[in-house]
């Protein structure tokens, strides 16, 4: 039984809740109508990246099933969507000089025009990971500022252009440290970078995923400002970037090194860009402990970074407790996190939350509160979208079907996380403005293959991608009926 919350949590009424995906992870199609390969078709062959042998290469086939990937928002309700776009299925080769696909570009006109049909808001990802391999191959990719800022700056004004007023809602890049650290410094994302080599023969774990993260930022505000001069007046819409993070608590509650490393862990994971994109600077710990690895912005970079988001893109899974090294500890070069430890139980032996199929992710649904908040304090209260929340369930993949679609465990997280939320909203004053749960369905988990599921949806995928709804999908609606229109 839902306990009222009436009194202490609420939500606006016109609070846009509904599920997010990503175009590697659902929509299959890898070489339909003249898409390119991305840096994640390449990655997937290389034996041993992916847990299972897997790819995307058909995963949801969502290229095909937009219409049941609609009618399925309408069975739950949903008000809004978020996907992304594949670059490389817009222009193939992705650079600014190589021809545009206008299959590609089609395809994703008719699927904003199709959700707007249905009453659905369209939230649209520019880039969720999925670099055009070609541009990887000419130059590095994010290693290469220069190149990969105009390019692009380019396909974000192809985009812009050729869906204008239907989207009023964009996000410039999804989780870019990511892109940076598993991807260029742990090396279990593509394009694999890592000085680790016995599992890559090319990397920079100290360097590359700093040079990266820069490069992204660069790109970003770019972006943002080609929108805003050319297409914010003419098509009304908004733009940010979607940045990760967990919460964290303190592993000793009593030790103030601890309570300060909690911040650093935040500072390390979320603040190295959501600083520059509010002061234009990177945060002073990042700067004291990188020195002169982490790169400086110019004047005018820090300029055109300043102020390039017009709200603030939130992904957010869980908590762990955080404890410090002390000062006669020097973080190792390849560190990545503040010089500190990443745990699941505190000095007295409590657990932070339960396990998941995911190694990484204990739910622990008051720290979402808290980092609401944490987030509001230090940006001036910013607008924001929780623009992935969710969770996996431990060994549900092994289950049958029937199993898999009683998910109170999903359901329970997506009840306590968006109770704690909108508890943010009424009573810490953050002005949280929509909510996408991940996923709509399950997917192509990325390293993880197809073993973890985090669809409200169940996707069998041995018997030609048919759907079914679990019960996590068709009571979202309830759970929010609760507390929209509550404030």
């Amino acid at each position: 039984m839902v306990r009222d919350v009436a009194a202490k949590a609420g939500l606006p009424s016109d609070f846009l809740w509904g599920f997010a995906t990503a175009a590697y992870q659902i929509e299959g199609g890898a070489t339909a109508d003249g898409r390119g390969p991305s840096i994640w078709d390449t990655f997937c062959k290389i034996p041993g990246k992916i847990a299972d042998g897997s790819s995307g290469d058909v995963a949801c086939d969502s290229y095909h099933r937009t219409a049941q990937d609609i009618e399925l928002l309408q069975k739950t309700g949903a008000k809004a969507y978020r996907f992304s776009i594949s670059w490389s299925r817009v222009i193939p080769k992705g650079g600014r000089n190589d021809p545009i696909n206008q299959a590609g570009i089609d395809f994703y006109v008719k699927l904003a025009d199709d959700l707007l049909a249905a009453g659905i808001t369209p939230f649209v990802t520019l880039f969720h990971w999925d670099l055009p391999d070609e541009l990887y191959k000419r130059y590095g990719g994010f290693l290469n500022k220069d190149e990969f800022v105009a390019d692009f700056a380019h396909y974000s004004r192809v985009v812009f252009e050729a869906l204008g007023s239907r989207v009023k809602h964009w996000i410039t890049f999804n989780e870019p440290f990511c892109s940076a650290i598993l991807g260029h410094s742990i090396g279990a994302f593509a394009p694999g970078h890592t000085s680790d080599r016995t599992k890559s023969a090319v990397g920079d774990s100290s360097r590359e995923p700093w040079i990266v993260g820069h490069s992204i930022l660069i790109a970003h505000a770019h972006a943002v400002k080609i929108y805003r001069d050319e297409f914010k007046a003419r098509d009304g819409g908004e733009i940010g970037i979607t940045l990760n993070g967990d919460w964290t608590e303190p592993w000793d509650p009593n030790d103030e090194q601890d309570r300060i490393a909690c911040d650093r862990k935040i500072e390390f994971a979320i603040c190295w860009f959501a600083d520059p994109v509010y002061f234009g600077r990177y945060p002073e710990s990042m700067v004291k402990q990188l020195g002169e690895r982490l790169p400086t912005f110019t004047a005018e970079e820090s300029e055109l970074v300043k102020g390039s988001n017009d709200f603030y893109g939130m992904n957010h899974y869980c908590a762990n407790y955080i404890r410090h090294r002390g000062d006669a500890v020097v973080a190792d070069p390849d560190d990545f996190s503040g010089n500190i430890d990443i745990l699941f139980e505190d000095k007295f032996g409590n657990s932070i939350g339960p396990e998941t199929q995911s190694f990484w992710l204990r739910p622990h649904a008051p720290g979402f509160r808290k980092l609401i908040k944490w987030l509001s304090d230090r940006y001036g209260r910013p607008k924001i979208y929780v623009t992935e929340n969710g969770t996996s369930i431990k060994g549900e993949n092994d289950l049958p079907m029937e199993e898999i679609l009683e998910d109170d465990f999903r359901l329970e997280y997506f009840r306590s996380y968006i109770t704690a939320m909108a508890e943010a909203v009424a009573e810490d004053g953050c002005d949280v403005r929509g909510y996408m749960a991940w996923s709509l369905m399950d997917n192509f988990e990325w390293a993880e293959g197809y073993e973890t599921r985090f669809g409200v949806t169940y996707v069998d995928y041995e018997n030609g991608q048919k759907r079914y709804p679990k019960k996590s999908a068709m009571e979202m609606k309830n759970i929010f009926d609760q507390f929209v229109g509550k404030v």
